[in-house]
This record gives C-alpha cells, sequence and structure tokens, in this order.
C-alpha cells in the first residue's frame, strides 16, 4: 500500500512519513523542489509537484493507493484541496485522510477554518472512503517562542482564560497513520485533543516553572495591537489577520474540548495523548542541551 503525503516537509507531514515507515506503509512524498538528501528516510520515494498545478499534482497521485490532504497557511487553501481531492477520486485511491481544524464549523469566520469546513462537507459528499481529523493548537507552536520566553520572559499567545484544546503533532501523525492503514476509520471525524486545556495564565506559570524565572502572560485586551505585531515582523497582512480573528474567537468562544473528546482520542491512539506541560518540559530540556 502506497500513501501519497502531502505537506511532507511541514511539521505534521515530517512526522507522518516516519509514522507510516514504521506501519509498513510504503510512502510517496510530494514536494515543490527537490529536497536534500537525507531529508527523508531512504524509502520514501519523492514526487515533485504542486497543488496548484493540477497536472504535477495528478502525475504524482499515479499509482498511489491512498491520500493524506493536509494544505498549509496559504490564501487558496480550499481550491488546492478540492484540486488534489477531485484528482485522487478520479484516480480511484482507496481512501483520503484529510487534516482539518478542531470545531472547524464553529469559526467560520476565521478564514482557514471556514475553508477546511467546506473541505470537510465537499470530502463527506464525495463519495471516496475518508477519515477526517480535527486537532487542536499545537503544541508544537511554542518551538518559535524561545527568544520572548528566555528574554523578556513573556508568553505572547493571546490564548485567553476560558482554556484551549491542545494536541502533540506525534499524536496527531500517529492518529493519521493508524487512518490509514488500519481498518474501522472510514467515515470517522476524530477530535485530536488531549487532556490538558491551554491558557494563557496556566502557560505562563508552566513555563515560569521550567524555565526557573518570572513569566508574564502577555494578556488578551488589543487584538488590533496583536494584528499589527504580526505584520511588523513581515508576517502577510493575510495571515496576520486570519491568526487576529482567531486567536479573537478563541477568547471570546473558547476552544475546549470534553474528557468524552479525548477519551475518544486515546482509545483511537491506544494511549493517552501527550499534554502541553509534558511537551513544555520536554522543549525545556532541548534547549538547555542545545
Amino acid at each position: 500500500m502506497k500513501v501519497l503525503v502531502t505537506g511532507a516537509t511541514g511539521t505534521v507531514g515530517n512526522e507522518l512519513v516516519k509514522a507510516l515507515l514504521q506501519r509498513g506503509a510504503d510512502v510517496r512524498a510530494l514536494t515543490r523542489k527537490q529536497p536534500k538528501p537525507g531529508r527523508f528516510p531512504d524509502p520514501v520515494e519523492i514526487a515533485l509537484g504542486d497543488l496548484t498545478d493540477p497536472v504535477s499534482t495528478a502525475e504524482a497521485i499515479k499509482g498511489a493507493d491512498k491520500l493524506f490532504l493536509l494544505i498549509g497557511s496559504v490564501p487558496d487553501e480550499l481550491t488546492q484541496a478540492l484540486t488534489a481531492y477531485g484528482l485522487a477520486k478520479q484516480a480511484g485511491l482507496k481512501h483520503v485522510t484529510y487534516l482539518s481544524v478542531f470545531k472547524a464549523d464553529q469559526f467560520l469566520d476565521v478564514p482557514h477554518f471556514a475553508a477546511k469546513f467546506a473541505v470537510e462537507q465537499a470530502i463527506r459528499a464525495g463519495g471516496m472512503p475518508y477519515t477526517i481529523l480535527r486537532p487542536g493548537y499545537f503544541h508544537q507552536n511554542e518551538r518559535r517562542l524561545r527568544p520572548v520566553l528566555n528574554g523578556p520572559g513573556v508568553y505572547p499567545v493571546p490564548a485567553g482564560n476560558q482554556g484551549l484544546a491542545a494536541v502533540d503533532v506525534r499524536d496527531i501523525a500517529e492518529a493519521a497513520a493508524i487512518s490509514l492503514t488500519a481498518e474501522g476509520h472510514t467515515g470517522k471525524t476524530y477530535d485530536l485533543v488531549s487532556s490538558e486545556l491551554l491558557t494563557g495564565p496556566a502557560a505562563a506559570a508552566t513555563w515560569s516553572k521550567l524555565l526557573g524565572k518570572k513569566i508574564t502572560y502577555a494578556g488578551h485586551g488589543d487584538f488590533d495591537g496583536f494584528e499589527a505585531q504580526l505584520r511588523k515582523t513581515g508576517m502577510p497582512g493575510w495571515i496576520a489577520y486570519d491568526l487576529r480573528v482567531m486567536f479573537q474567537g478563541y477568547v471570546e468562544r473558547g476552544l475546549s474540548n470534553t474528557e468524552d473528546q479525548t477519551a475518544r482520542f486515546s482509545a483511537l491512539l491506544g494511549h493517552q495523548p501527550r499534554t502541553y506541560s509534558s511537551f513544555a518540559a520536554e522543549l525545556t530540556k532541548e534547549w538547555a542541551a542545545a
């Protein structure tokens, strides 16, 4: 069985490639350019292509049995996803696992949530066997916070006080690999969420303990300023706006999960999903060793 992995060079895709190989699957990675030697394990087949180009995408799909569909942060996310899905269906692939987002249908004012929910609807109506994965906030997002945590001692993510569902990327990859290699997941939608909700104050407290210094939560009262700061970092304006609306929605409406959702995810994995605090401890050790 050969799985075509889109987004293979990204955070989730990289982990998924390893998880699929561990389960004995043949893996074809779709990349826009030839990866550097050693970027992927030797058994991985490279397919050069771009999801904005139906010709190269169709060529990459040839000979594959299943598709892992992940679309990164791009303004034409809906077009890319529906193109890849349509070509996979046309080629007669046996299954697609689509990476959406937790509560995609409840944040339709957020552009990338709305796009993912539209893709979900198309996949459910499309007739091709599928699994939809809805992950919460990625623990691995915190890797980029090292300068502000170690420098001014600020936790800058406007996570709010209600609690965000969060998940480790390695658990996402494991869930995706299971859905692509095991029976019983066709037509299922899984919420990928751990037992530990993320709040701004709690995250600051966690990092204070781990780093041995006072970490202050930056708060969540100024979303105009948050968006402007993102733009100052060089982030494209459309992404800055998207993230602003997303976090503002989190603060106003929350993104919490239930014990039942975590239990269902645990049953899928066969173990408890990793928590935010355990990842933070792991990352702190990694930073210290570096």
